[in-house]
């Protein structure tokens, strides 16, 4: 425990769709008058009459798999809600959600070839990131920290000078590791896995003596680990603000998704959705305890959450 964390169109007589149009968006309303017009992710989406959805399978609370192996998490049902705001744009047609599975080293990739619509896990906003894809609003603030044995030595990233640090291969950390350790002098010797649930295996078998990722996602490993064995430890070595992804240079569908934020923070909906994953009890009984940072708060103020 931590104290600190989705209309049919109907058919009908011309003047009814010529009605129906004009209380449409008018972005909505090109849309109806012309498919030509209809360009990038919005038009992929109507065509299949499906979002397809990238999710993690072991970056718990945002995005894992539970026992039925279905897609849960705060991420996922962010991404849910804007579905709404999608078939909105698209004049009120029925989408279903295809859910397609993407690991730490090749979410971008996939996002980039168009074999995702918007991704949906934990995965930080940073301005190199921005040359190859687009986010939207931050969805959630943590930053970088070390899990280690509490019978160890390492309180601080300098105790871990010649030891082996494992990381997540493809994930902000391991870069922000990585640089720290070179400026340092500090030699480390960095275990790259291929997601979050190997990296944790392998410091609970004492194949190394520390485990780098965000804090938030550590304590929510150490929670369903239910490991007494383990914490946290050390200052915070990156700020790691988390952000939906979707493709670069598609304006049309990055304002669907702020527009989708705006009527989530303002409706309320928002904060609603945050309390179910940080601050109530979770489905596996577990509860975080986490409540909503002064930071992440005043993201959604501007976007319009009410205090």
């Amino acid at each position: 425990m931590f104290s600190h964390a989705i209309k049919a169109l109907g058919g009908g007589l011309a003047a009814v769709l010529l009605a129906l149009g004009a209380a449409l968006p008018a972005a909505a309303q090109d849309d109806a008058g012309s498919a030509d017009r209809l360009v990038g992710t919005l038009k992929g989406i109507r065509d299949r009459g499906a979002v397809r959805i990238g999710y993690r399978s072991s970056s718990p609370p945002f995005s894992s798999v539970d026992a039925r192996g279905q897609p849960v998490g705060y991420s996922l049902d962010l991404c849910s809600a804007l579905v709404e705001d999608i078939a909105d744009e698209l004049g009120g047609i029925e989408l279903r959600v295809e859910w397609v599975p993407v690991t730490p080293e090749n979410r971008f990739a996939r996002v980039e070839a168009a074999e995702v619509d918007i991704e949906c896990g934990s995965t930080t906003d940073t301005l190199e990131r921005r040359q190859r894809v687009a986010f939207s609003p931050f969805i959630f603030v943590t930053g970088t920290k070390l899990l280690v044995r509490k019978d160890g030595p390492v309180r601080t990233l300098a105790d871990l000078r010649g030891k082996a640090v494992a990381v997540t291969r493809g994930t902000s950390n391991a870069a922000v590791v990585a640089a720290l350790a070179q400026r340092r002098g500090l030699d480390l010797r960095l275990q790259e896995s291929a997601d979050h649930d190997a990296s944790f295996a392998a410091l609970e078998a004492g194949k190394v003596d520390a485990f780098a990722s965000d804090e938030v996602l550590l304590y929510a490993q150490l929670a369903e680990s239910r490991s007494k064995a383990l914490r946290v430890v050390g200052d915070f070595l990156s700020y790691e603000p988390y952000a939906l992804m979707f493709r670069r240079d598609d304006p049309a569908f990055a304002a669907v998704v702020e527009r989708g934020f705006r009527r989530l923070a303002s409706s309320g909906e928002i904060r609603w959705i945050y309390d179910k994953w940080f601050v109530r009890r979770l489905p596996s009984g577990l509860r975080l305890g986490l409540p909503m940072s002064p930071q992440l708060a005043e993201s959604f103020r501007i976007l319009g959450l009410q205090d």
